[in-house]
């Protein structure tokens, strides 16, 4: 944490808060919501979450731990109801986020990209919730801080250091289709550093699932399983109180056998060193050095060899300067450089290659003790069609109470269009051959969003608007034939008009001294879907967002003696229904098109989690508790074939002795 930073903004709040009783049982309250967190995804400096202009929200260790999340698509699918992960072709994962797929929400882990794709979304199996400390979400355009393909906003995974002279956790579950789970993490801290190690190995086997008769296009009969591995090891070194050192390195792995002669194989190998160093009392400097590989090939069973066919590698150089006011205010300026290499044989000379680079420059402004506001401006260039952005954002923060926030933000966002889709040609699955376009111009969006949030005593409550209107929206446009010979149409990648996405999310909780805890939340969502240069909105490859979301949670937890402790929990999902322009043959598009309402569902999950002595956590968990089936299995159908019994066991040996 960058103390400097951290200390100013702590004598900022402090200008405010005043040394009371009553100011100290609000401060538990804020606790309570985990509002007295420090974010620093927002900003990209420390600041007390109930204190950032930006609209975030975070996900605790605690909270990760109780929803026994395997990977990140388990958990935000539990915690965001305007978050939908569905298939798309050849069963990849694809995320609708507000009306954001995969390639407009930014994934950062520690605040560093993730190379490599699986369809347009990066591969979330790789995104596992071991030795995760908290996430960190910050909803709309951020492209003023980092960049392209934060248009739709930016979830950061922050992992844990090791704390404690000696960590070691061992843990395990076992559910429905021999899904199989297990993991370690092992930490050392001394004087002057401290390192984590984590492993963690999962599988799933493929099974079958049946679908009534149906008009319905894109049906599911089999899901597929993985099998994976996750290795990572984290090393700081403190020489002193002013100087970080850190180094990192993970290795990931993943088979997913959809023929059973050729499996499919991902891997990651990624690494990287960071320094901060508090210059003086309110300066501080961070640089860094991250390296990213993500390889997919084909395991050929009967020749043994391991055919690699894409490979996306990037290298990224950071530097990152900030000074803190005695006002409280603060100011940050940062430069990103970044190699980006992209191999396939489906592209022409089977490699690409451009060059990235970013200035950018943030100020915090303490206005008064009860306004603040955070503007920035970033410039990005991209050496390929020597493509360059101006990207602002204005954020205001307003707190006419203690316990009240209004905040109001406008940002720019913009996606350029990636290697793949300018340059990438490749027979789809048999049905079309996508068709990458060198002539792509960049997605520009503007993102208006306005938010309140009051806590008072045991409860807090939430409320959000949102408007967000897309420029040239980067999408799959309508297939066509270029010959009347061709056996196959293709599906061209365009730039897309009149897409916009308006919303809104409205939260309540509450938390009592007896252990009780509810929440409720509700999001809208409203798409204008693009259209292409011929008129058309066919959604070739995505199902568009889900009108209405609704995610509700009531649970128990409480110590009951010395050496138990008990937490249930009943959590429920339920998404409307939602309608769909589609081809009745996907292979003979000629055939025309068809509108499909695919429905709505509720899916509940009840938990139980107890906690023997110190050392030990046993999960039982029933999830899809009434055995819900979908009449039809489609893309975004849940992939679910009824109750699934799981159960799971996290033993803490170092708290045994």
């Amino acid at each position: 944490m960058n103390k400097p930073i951290l200390f100013s903004v702590l004598m900022a709040t402090a200008t405010w808060q005043t040394a009371t009783a009553q100011d100290a049982t609000a401060d538990s309250t804020y606790r309570q919501f985990n509002l007295g967190e420090v974010v620093v995804t927002g900003t990209r400096t420390p600041k007390f979450l109930k204190n950032t202009p930006i609209q975030t929200r975070v996900i605790s260790a605690k909270e990760i731990a109780r929803l026994d999340a395997t990977n990140v698509q388990d958990l935000l699918q539990q915690e965001l109801p305007s978050v939908e992960f569905s298939y798309a072709m050849n069963q990849q994962t694809h995320l609708n986020f507000s009306g954001f797929g995969g390639q407009g929400v930014l994934f950062l882990v520690d605040g560093e990209r993730l190379a490599g794709e699986t369809m347009d979304d990066v591969d979330f199996t790789r995104l596992s919730m071991d030795n995760v400390e908290r996430i960190e979400i910050v909803k709309g355009a951020a492209s003023a801080l980092y960049g392209s393909n934060a248009t739709g906003g930016v979830i950061n995974i922050i992992t844990k250091n090791s704390q404690k002279p000696l960590t070691l956790n061992v843990n395990a579950r076992y559910a429905k289709h021999n899904e199989q789970r297990y993991g370690a993490a092992f930490g050392l801290n001394g004087k002057h550093w401290n390192n984590m190690l984590t492993a963690n190995l999962n599988r799933t086997d493929n099974y079958n699932v049946h679908s009534a008769e149906n008009p319905v296009t894109r049906i599911i009969a089999t899901v597929y399983g993985n099998k994976t591995m996750n290795l990572k090891d984290q090393l700081v070194w403190s020489p002193n109180s002013n100087l970080h050192l850190t180094g990192r390195a993970g290795y990931f792995f993943r088979e997913t056998v959809r023929s059973a002669d050729q499996p499919e194989r991902y891997r990651d190998f990624s690494g990287g060193l960071r320094m901060d160093w508090n210059l003086s009392e309110w300066d501080n400097v961070q640089v860094s050095y991250a390296f990213d590989q993500y390889d997919k090939s084909d395991f050929q069973r009967i020749t043994r060899l391991d055919i690699r066919d894409y490979s996306n590698v990037q290298n990224t150089i950071r530097w990152l300067y900030n000074h803190s006011f005695e006002s409280g205010d603060v100011l940050t300026i940062g430069s990103d450089y970044m190699h980006d290499y992209l191999y396939n044989t489906n592209l022409e000379g089977e490699v690409r290659k451009q060059d990235l680079w970013d200035v950018f420059a943030q100020y915090d402004w303490l206005i008064t003790d009860k306004w603040e506001a955070v503007g920035a401006v970033r410039y990005d260039y991209f050496s390929d069609g020597n493509d360059s952005h101006v990207t602002p954002k204005l954020n205001v923060c307003y707190k006419p109470r203690r316990n009240l926030a209004l905040r109001a933000g406008y940002g720019m966002g913009f996606r350029a269009p990636t290697l793949k889709e300018k340059y990438y040609d490749f027979n789809m699955s048999g049905i079309w051959i996508v068709e990458g376009n060198a002539n792509l111009k960049s997605e520009v969006s503007h993102n208006v969003n306005l938010t309140a949030e009051y806590t008072k005593g045991h409860y807090n409550f939430t409320a959000s608007v949102y408007y967000n209107k897309v420029k040239n929206k980067l999408a799959t446009s309508a297939p066509y034939f270029k010959n009347a010979d061709d056996k196959l149409p293709y599906l061209p990648y365009a730039n897309l008009d009149n897409y916009s996405v308006c919303g809104g999310e409205i939260g309540a909780q509450a938390k009592w001294n007896n252990g009780f805890g509810a929440r409720l939340t509700y999001a809208y969502t409203k798409e204008q879907l693009a259209k292409d240069k011929n008129g058309n909105t066919i959604n070739n490859q995505y199902i568009p967002a889900r009108e209405h979301a609704l995610n509700a949670r009531v649970d128990f937890d409480r110590q009951l003696t010395k050496t138990y402790g008990l937490n249930i929990a009943l959590q429920g999902r339920v998404l409307s229904g939602v309608e769909n322009v589609e081809y009745k043959d996907y292979y003979d598009v000629s055939k025309g098109t068809i509108s499909v309402e695919y429905p709505a569902y509720t899916i509940w999950k009840l938990s139980v989690v107890q906690r023997v002595g110190k050392a030990v956590k046993v999960n039982v968990a029933l999830d899809n508790l009434f055995g819900y089936k979908p009449k039809y299995y489609y893309l975004n159908s849940p992939i679910t074939d009824g109750i699934n019994l799981q159960i799971g066991m996290s033993i803490d040996i170092d708290k045994i002795f």
